[in-house]
């Protein structure tokens, strides 16, 4: 490993040891960031003959910049942070100092989001292209399915992308929880991407699929629902720091992780999924199960994040809270209910929208009890044993260990 040490002069090594044993250990302060290096940056900075009218002036202008003046904006950066300081919402620690961790389950879900990567131009879409454009390949029922699950998940993740950007990045105040949540934006951009290739693979016209949202009552409900939690909050001047300000932060992150990623989508990657097992649309089933991937580490890390705000501040979980909780995961439910319906007016897929109803009960009882709260479906039970595999939500902890794809980018995967 290369050593500083190694490209001293022998005047500057034999003076070394005096000047380390007294400085080594102790934390650089703005006092001395001012002082240090002085000679050499009024060297390196020197007007030389070569040098433009344009770089004479920059560097005459750095003659001028006070250190202090640009750091001490960072609130709390004037020493180095502990453990014990870092918090999840509300903590005045240097957000820019990344270690120590104290969410060691944080860095990890980025590390493995990172080993998770892949395109949507790895998925070869001309079998789909082949079978949507067959008059006969797939029934009316199988093309509705289709369409509408595109048109409700082509905007779901960009509303998504939208709260982690403008209001969740900046209100979670720990910096490994912000360094995974930069990754799941990319994830939320690549998911938009895939529904936009798939869409424009198949020849279908892009403003009806992309206006779902403010056309299709069962599509419009749920985008509508999601996005009453974000408008203050993604309000620049919107903060946190008080009981009400914090709960609403709090509703934001059971809205957007327990309901929109862990309820809202689950209908839809149901059957494409099931479409898949029956040699259909199996493009788009593979995208979809990439971004299911994906989306099932996204649920997991909001689900600690919200119990590590609770934990952190017992005082917003009070019972007025617990009902609120309740009573978004119960109509977000509902909401999915209703949209099953709407794209299974009849048996399809060897699915109903009975069976979808069952199974949605089965999700809603797993959201409220992962956040603590109890479940409200007596007796609900998975009626699609099959998705085991692939989406049973007993496995989410360990979804990956289940495949022999784990951890590995989109182009190596091979999907059994």
């Amino acid at each position: 490993m290369l050593s500083w040490d190694e490209f001293d002069t022998e005047e500057t090594a034999a003076a070394k040891p005096a000047a380390a044993a007294g400085e080594s250990a102790a934390p650089m302060t703005l006092d001395k960031l001012d002082s240090a290096g002085d000679a050499a940056a009024h060297d390196a900075r020197a007007v030389s003959a070569d040098d433009s009218d344009a770089v004479a002036r920059a560097k005459a202008a750095l003659n001028e910049l006070d250190i202090r003046e640009g750091l001490e904006d960072l609130e709390g950066a004037a020493a180095r942070v502990r453990v014990d300081e870092k918090r999840m919402i509300n903590c005045r620690a240097d957000l820019n100092q990344l270690v120590p961790f104290k969410y060691d389950w944080a860095w990890q879900k980025y590390l493995d989001g990172c080993a998770n990567h892949w395109m949507p131009q790895e998925v070869n879409m001309n079998a789909d292209i082949a079978l949507w454009k067959s008059q006969d390949g797939l029934t009316e029922d199988e093309r509705r399915i289709v369409m509408r699950n595109l048109g409700f998940f082509s905007t779901a993740d960009s509303l998504v992308a939208n709260n982690l950007a403008l209001a969740v990045y900046r209100l979670i105040t720990n910096p490994e929880c912000r360094q995974y949540i930069l990754r799941q934006a990319f994830e939320e951009a690549i998911h938009t991407h895939a529904y936009q290739y798939c869409i424009e693979s198949l020849g279908m016209d892009e403003g009806e699929i992309f206006n779902m949202y403010h056309e299709i009552p069962s599509v419009a409900k749920k985008a509508s629902w999601g996005l009453k939690y974000t408008r203050s909050i993604s309000d620049p001047q919107f903060d946190t720091g008080t009981v009400e300000t914090d709960k609403q932060f709090l509703r934001n992150l059971i809205a957007y992780y327990c309901v929109l990623e862990g309820i809202f989508f689950y209908c839809g990657f149901t059957q494409i999924l099931s479409m898949g097992r029956r040699n259909k649309m199996t493009g788009t089933a593979e995208q979809f199960q990439y971004i299911l991937r994906d989306e099932s580490m996204h649920l997991n890390f909001g689900i600690d994040m919200i119990n590590q705000i609770k934990i952190e501040n017992p005082h917003l979980w009070d019972t007025e809270m617990k009902d609120e909780a309740t009573q978004m995961i119960l109509q977000g439910t509902q909401l999915e209910i209703e949209y099953a319906r709407d794209t299974m007016p009849r048996g399809v897929l060897g699915m109903n929208a009975a069976m979808m109803e069952d199974y949605l009960k089965f999700i809603a009882n797993r959201r409220l009890t992962q956040i603590g709260l109890p479940e409200q479906y007596a007796g609900a039970t998975n009626p699609f044993p099959w998705m085991s595999e692939i989406m049973d939500l007993k496995k989410e902890k360990n979804f990956f260990e289940t495949r022999v794809t784990e951890y590995q980018t989109g182009g190596a995967l091979a999907w059994d």
